[in-house]
């Protein structure tokens, strides 16, 4: 069943960057629950961080709070047994989405993307973030992940929640009890946009509609640059009509080295319509942002092929001059730590260098064929 939320007024939205700034936020938060919470996480691993939230979220079952927890079957490969029976022993109720079997054959490639946290189902926490150390205080070079997650209050929340309740009852055959509706909390209007697969799209089609109307800036932050044919048709438009078209992608630290390669084979067209392209090098870039002139979108969906055919995804679509700011100033202090990649630059590259952008694109092209 398709699942579309309305606009909603009345909300209060905080942008948190990186593990250093969310983490102990949602961790307090938790610590905090007194009725329910809600996990619903992609990549979940073994590790520190994790250490602190089975603590955590086993606290909250001894205070009498009920403590569901839905992980990814192939996100959560790294969550070690002996953490899975602390969690169970701890009370807290665990669901594995899409378990890995062969039999399943391609449904396997079915994953559940999303990330969020709710607590009593009065605050919520969304963004790109997993429950791993790659976001926290790993050491590898390259590391810890660039991220960024929301805190959210007010009547929005019940959408997050209806969302969560939907997939536990398919995946566990438990149906949880409806929320309930949230006070004003702020005066920022948010909407909750969802992608299921090919079946509904509608983080794509709002991100579409909005670069089709934008005026005055398009700036887009992802880790993936993997973008539809529409996608990157309404950027080149929007370049070509003048608008300020922007894209941050990930650099040379990455965690998926084919799509690096993959995506430089859209680079020379965008560069020719004048969309400015930069690489992140500090780190991984792994953040999901969207700044449409005034309008905010953020959450989980990389608007790369593979996420729009295969995952389930939640953002949130945000209209407030607060959070506008906030994700203007995020944007410009990361451009200061890219490199600009310029047209005449590109044309210049190596003939290998092109060669492994081919064979990587063609491999992607492959990926889109399969059912």
């Amino acid at each position: 069943m398709r699942q579309r939320f309305e606009w909603r007024g009345g909300n209060r939205v905080r942008l948190m960057v990186d593990g250093e700034s969310f983490f102990p936020q949602m961790l307090e938060a938790i610590e905090q629950a007194r009725s329910s919470l809600r996990l619903e996480f992609y990549m979940v691993s073994s590790g520190k961080i994790l250490d602190r939230f089975i603590q955590a979220l086993t606290d909250a079952v001894l205070r009498g709070v009920d403590v569901r927890l839905l992980i990814d079957g192939f996100g959560g490969r790294h969550l070690a047994r002996a953490d899975r029976e602390r969690l169970q022993a701890g009370g807290v109720q665990l669901i594995l989405y899409n378990p890995l079997q062969l039999s399943k054959w391609t449904r396997n490639f079915a994953r559940d993307h999303r990330k969020l946290l709710l607590v009593d189902e009065h605050k919520a926490f969304i963004g790109g973030a997993g429950l791993a150390d790659e976001y926290w205080l790993s050491q590898r070079t390259g590391c810890p992940w660039h991220e960024v997650m929301c805190e959210v209050q007010g009547p929005v929340v019940e959408d997050l929640a209806c969302l969560f309740n939907r997939l536990w009852l398919r995946s566990s055959g438990q149906a949880l009890s409806p929320p309930s509706a949230q006070p004003d909390a702020g005066d920022a209007r948010m909407r909750v946009t969802t992608v299921q697969g090919l079946y509904q799209q509608d983080i794509k089609v709002a991100f579409l509609n909005q670069v089709n109307g934008a005026r005055h800036r398009v700036w887009l932050e992802t880790a993936y640059f993997l973008p539809s044919l529409s996608i990157r048709t309404a950027l080149r438009r929007a370049a070509r009509r003048g608008v300020d078209v922007r894209m941050i992608v990930a650099g040379p630290y990455t965690d998926q080295f084919w799509v690096y390669h993959a995506s430089k084979r859209y680079y020379r067209r965008l560069l020719n319509a004048g969309v400015r392209i930069y690489e992140y090098q500090p780190r991984f870039l792994h953040a999901k942002v969207g700044l449409v002139d005034d309008w905010v979108s953020l959450g989980s969906c990389n608007l790369d092929h593979w996420n729009l055919r295969w995952n389930l995804e939640a953002n949130i679509e945000v209209e407030d001059a607060g959070l506008t700011a906030q994700v203007e100033q995020l944007i410009n202090v990361d451009m200061e730590q890219c490199h600009e990649v310029t047209a005449v630059e590109w044309s210049r590259r190596p003939w290998h260098r092109k060669a492994k952008e081919l064979v990587w694109a063609l491999l992607s092209q492959l990926v889109l064929k399969i059912r």
